[in-house]
């Protein structure tokens, strides 16, 4: 704020009689100068101490609207419409054109000036009803020109208002008077301690602001967590808790071999095809496959082995290399079992990873062509159904979810294998929430594991539980362009309770 508006003041005040204090208002007409910018030099002497006091006041102004400034120019539109109609009145659509228009039209006929007769010639005709009328509209407004708006009857200022003529104006004010520190020369408290005032030892003689140990600071600006990444947080706790280890899933490119083959899915399959799945055109093939393991693999697709027929088909190793983008996280859970295996001694192990795959999908609602998949593999000797059963109860239940049932189903790299379902007390329905399932002999025993090894594993989405804890229904306001960053900021802490 300007020293010099802030010091006019303060000589004003100072010469002020009686000796009582003096209004904002006046003080800036006085001066003048716009309102805005004497309160602003106010509350920068504030600022200082007590070289004044301001103690704000609020009073009611009534003024008159852009239309009600043309009334009181023109006259209300009923007046000027009633004016303009001659003696032998006029069709009602030519009328509707005359100054005050429709609006003029009915306020008239609801004071009884004019009269609409029906049934002649030229259709419905406006007429007079009375010789003479008086503008009171206009002459309620010259009043609150003149000041006079409190001693209309509120009747008529409501109306007024209503119409939109009148405006109610609360306007904020100072009374200022002088304080126990009162000077006319501004003298600005220091705000900083330089190294130049330490230096000089100038700042022994310079006044300063006092620091406010109660002020709040600004809330520092920090990130939020997406819900996805909520939810996956609460995802790889449970499973840190229940003591996996977290495999490394960064290839989102992989071969066929170990997306497909080494988990025994036949070449032939429909999920191999370029309807189901991305494949690359550059580089189009991997390079290397481990030769050994990819012998065997071959073998028991073509041929079987390990108590297996195989498929009894030509298994195809330009078919095994093809790139594509990865359709499930299962590719790494193979890659890990395979370095497990190539370990001189066998040791149990817990493994997940919760990262993105890509499906060749149509988009919609539910669908996107990539997503999330959470996926939990045990490996140890003597596992049964009855353990997968038992760790998925111990999954879910950190997850909030314990009323939990299974249904068989079929994979082509499990058996048996099972549905989850959980009941979902807002939907009022079971909620397929992960798949499961042993993993067969055929995936596990070319890679070299013990047969007495058994690999139980399961798996689910991460967008289905966000999407359901969030309560979105549509995939694309969770995922993309469409995502609401205000959602984002106002997501609470995610807990998946059923």
């Amino acid at each position: 704020m300007s020293p010099g508006v802030a010091e006019l003041l303060l000589q004003r005040l100072e010469r002020e009689e009686p000796p009582g204090g003096l209004c904002s208002l006046e003080a800036a007409a006085a001066l003048g100068l716009d309102h805005q910018t004497l309160v602003g030099a106010v509350k920068s002497l504030q600022a200082l101490g007590e070289v004044i006091e301001a103690e704000p006041r609020a009073a009611r102004r009534w003024e008159l609207s852009a239309e009600g400034l043309s009334v009181l120019r023109d006259g209300s539109p009923e007046v000027r419409l009633f004016r303009s109609l001659p003696e032998g009145g006029l069709p009602q659509p030519e009328a509707m054109k005359l100054p005050g228009g429709s609006v003029g039209f009915n306020k008239a006929m609801a004071n009884k000036w004019v009269r609409l007769e029906k049934g002649g010639p030229g259709g419905a005709r406006v007429l007079r009803a009375v010789p003479e009328v008086q503008d009171t509209v206009q002459q309620s407004l010259q009043r609150v020109q003149r000041g006079e708006a409190e001693e209309l009857p509120e009747r008529e200022r409501n109306e007024l208002k209503r119409r939109k003529l009148l405006l109610e104006v609360t306007l904020k004010s100072y009374w200022i008077r002088k304080g126990s520190a009162f000077s006319t020369a501004v003298t600005r408290a220091e705000t900083e301690l330089t190294p130049e005032m330490i230096a000089t030892g100038s700042w022994r003689d310079l006044p300063f602001k006092p620091y406010n140990f109660q002020a709040r600071g600004l809330p520092p600006h920090c990130g939020r967590l997406h819900p996805l990444l909520r939810v996956r947080s609460l995802l790889r706790g449970a499973f840190l808790e229940m003591g996996f280890t977290e495999m490394p899933t960064d290839r989102f490119v992989e071969s066929s071999f170990w997306n497909f083959d080494a988990l025994f899915q036949p070449q032939q399959h429909p999920a191999r095809d370029q309807h189901d799945t991305f494949f690359l055109q550059d580089p189009a093939e991997a390079p290397v496959l481990p030769a050994g393991y990819t012998a065997k693999v071959k073998k028991v697709h073509s041929q079987g082995g390990y108590g297996s027929q195989g498929y009894k088909y030509e298994w195809r190793l330009e078919e095994a290399r093809k790139n594509l983008l990865r359709t499930h996280t299962t590719a790494s859970s193979a890659r890990a079992l395979y370095q497990l295996a190539k370990q001189e001694k066998f040791s149990p192990v817990k493994y997940f990873s919760i990262d993105r795959v890509f499906r060749n999908e149509s988009l919609d609602a539910t669908h996107l062509a990539e997503f999330h998949q959470v996926e939990g593999v045990v490996a140890d000797r003597g596992l049964t159904l009855g353990h997968l059963m038992g760790i998925l109860r111990q999954f879910f239940s950190k997850l909030g979810l314990t009323q939990l049932r299974f249904k068989p189903a079929y994979n082509p790299y499990t058996e048996p294998s099972m549905e989850v379902f959980s009941y979902h007390e807002g939907l009022k329905k079971w909620v397929e929430v992960g798949n499961s399932g042993i993993f067969r002999p055929e995936l596990l025993l070319p890679m070299g594991l013990p047969e007495n090894v058994t690999v139980i594993a399961w798996g689910l989405s991460l967008e289905r539980p966000t999407m359901i804890k969030y309560g979105i229904n549509n995939i694309r306001e969770l995922v993309g362009h469409r995502v609401d960053l205000q959602m984002v900021y106002d997501s609470p802490l995610c807990r998946l309770d059923a």
